[in-house]
């Protein structure tokens, strides 16, 4: 996992995910440039990369626009010489059910998280056409966005359709020799320890360090530092062949999600009228309809 010789890009890597993720990148060499919206927090996690012996800069700006996005590239750039990885982490949430859900709640997600990893990623891949050497691009998922969430209309949406960026993406770049894929974490984090479902596990591994195996295997979640293992992969050399893909990683578990399939289908010659479609349903359809929301052990939800 030498990537001595790369530059990397981390949004929203001030703190939490965002800052493993930029941690664990210099550890293995990587030059990296960190961002956050607060200059304290972006200067703060910039000394402990360096202090560990890292190299890092600061950029402090919401992402979201073009701007900041040419800001990012810009940095790497002038500061390292090039850019080969682009992780795309910055986000926010503003959950509500959907009839309390504002259109200032919906265009803010959609805004850091969509529109910013478009941007970002749009630089970024102008940046590697003109190296010629391809590049990485690892955006960041999640599993609300493959399964959906209550409350988060706006938070599942952007993620569902990063990764549907992905996909597209993957295909778009392969002849330049970038990858691209989504990364699905599962982690113990300022926005995930006031779930009520894991509330008193987590406050339960505050005093014993550690999480239960039923979180940690079982439901996959852990540490932000169990999910940066795998940004590192992606952005090596090993991953060459890897891209389109949305990979879930947290805890014990490293897991790959399914692109969406036909799982059942029927025929009618003509077509389906309303009434075909009623009189074939039952018969076709009806058995192999897919549940909504992540499903969780029995012995975490008691049902």
């Amino acid at each position: 996992m030498d990537l001595s010789n790369k530059v990397a890009v981390v949004t929203g890597s001030g703190r939490g995910l965002g800052l493993a993720y930029a941690k664990e990148l210099a550890r293995h060499g990587a030059a990296v440039v960190v961002n956050d919206v607060d200059a304290e927090t972006a200067e703060n996690a910039v000394a402990t990369i360096e202090s560990a012996g890292g190299r890092a800069v600061a950029v402090v700006a919401p992402v979201g626009s073009a701007d900041t996005a040419r800001r990012l590239v810009a940095a790497a750039v002038e500061n390292y010489g090039r850019l080969d990885v682009m992780v795309t982490n910055a986000g926010i949430l503003r959950d509500k059910v959907l009839w309390k859900m504002t259109d200032e709640d919906f265009d803010a997600v959609i805004d850091v998280h969509l529109k910013g990893t478009f941007t970002c990623v749009r630089e970024a891949v102008v940046r590697f056409r003109e190296q010629g050497a391809g590049g990485r691009v690892i955006c960041i998922g999640s599993p609300a966005g493959q399964r959906g969430n209550f409350g988060q209309t706006n938070y599942s949406a952007a993620k569902a359709a990063i990764v549907g960026m992905v996909r597209t993406w993957a295909m778009e770049l392969q002849r330049a020799a970038v990858t691209v894929n989504a990364v699905c974490p599962v982690a113990v984090t300022a926005m995930t320890e006031t779930i009520p479902l894991f509330e008193p596990y987590i406050e339960q591994s505050k005093q014993t360090g550690e999480l239960p195996a039923l979180i940690r295997r079982d439901v996959g979640m852990g540490t932000p530092d169990d999910v940066a293992g795998l940004i590192a992969f992606l952005a090596s050399d090993a991953a060459a062949d890897i891209t389109g893909q949305a990979i879930s990683v947290g805890g014990d578990r490293l897991a790959l999600w399914t692109h969406p399939q036909l799982t059942a289908e029927t025929f009618h010659d003509g077509g389906f009228s309303a009434e075909d479609v009623a009189a074939t349903w039952n018969d076709s359809l009806a058995g192999r309809l897919e549940s909504v929301g992540e499903e969780f052990p029995e012995e975490l939800t008691g049902k």
